[in-house]
């Protein structure tokens, strides 16, 4: 299998494109470390943590990739002290806000955003209806979780009437539906698990853990990670050409 080839003098938005490199996925985790780190409320860490995640995901867009997606919000992080959620809910209506200036990203909010308040529920409704059709396709999972989407899928399937369901059907009704499946998953903050992050889409996706708090992730640690995905072999169950010849 060939592995760690240099690209270091390709440009980025090459490697992307030849690569093949469509859709990237962030696990956006070090935020409350990062405040921690600097004696700062874990509220500032949030803060510090969307402006970053805008930063990253224009500049996704701007070297060619069609889709992104940021874990903001999982379903067990409600969990959490109540100032805390209720400063990632702020957040979350001021980035809607500002997302209006927004001219070419398509939003989709992947989860049950709705759950959390009417507020919340018809911001977020409103921003995907007024964004729909656009070439740059932004999900952002909030109140979101990988074996409740699965079921929601499932669910869905049933109440259709299905008694026996193929890998396409649920495909068709995950929350994702209709955008590709992640070829890149980056996890920032040193920790290495998805953490019931989209758990049926993540198949065959290539993951990178990375040690970087998400705040600190910068432009250039997002090249890091193009050239290491193109520099992997992607086999999908399959052989490298070599292997299928009798190479080494």
């Amino acid at each position: 299998m060939e592995t760690n080839r240099d690209f270091s003098g390709i440009p980025v938005e090459t490697l992307v494109k030849q690569s093949g490199l469509r859709h990237i996925a962030f696990i956006m985790d070090g935020n409350g470390r990062w405040a921690k780190k600097r004696m700062l409320p874990r509220e500032a860490g949030h803060k510090a943590g969307a402006d970053n995640f805008k930063t990253i995901v224009r500049y996704c867009k701007k070297i060619g990739m069609e889709c992104c997606t940021v874990y903001a919000f999982s379903t067990e992080n409600i969990k959490r002290p109540r100032r805390e959620v209720e400063a990632l809910f702020r957040l979350l209506i001021s980035f809607i806000e500002e997302a209006a200036e927004e001219d070419d990203i398509e939003f989709r909010f992947i989860g049950e955003p709705g759950e959390l308040g009417e507020t919340i529920g018809q911001r977020t409704k409103q921003l995907e209806d007024s964004t729909r059709g656009r070439p740059y396709r932004l999900n952002i999972a909030f109140n979101y979780g990988g074996r409740a989407e699965i079921v929601h899928a499932v669910n869905r399937l049933m109440a259709e009437g299905k008694t026996s369901v193929t890998e396409d059907d649920i495909s068709a009704n995950l929350y994702t539906a209709g955008r590709p499946e992640p070829d890149l998953i980056v996890r920032t903050g040193a920790e290495m698990r998805i953490s019931n992050f989209l758990l049926w889409q993540a198949a065959y996706a290539e993951l990178i853990f990375s040690d970087i708090l998400w705040p600190d992730y910068s432009t250039s640690d997002v090249d890091a990670a193009v050239r290491e995905f193109a520099s992997r072999s992607r086999r999908f169950g399959g052989l490298d050409k070599a292997d299928q010849t009798g190479g080494t």
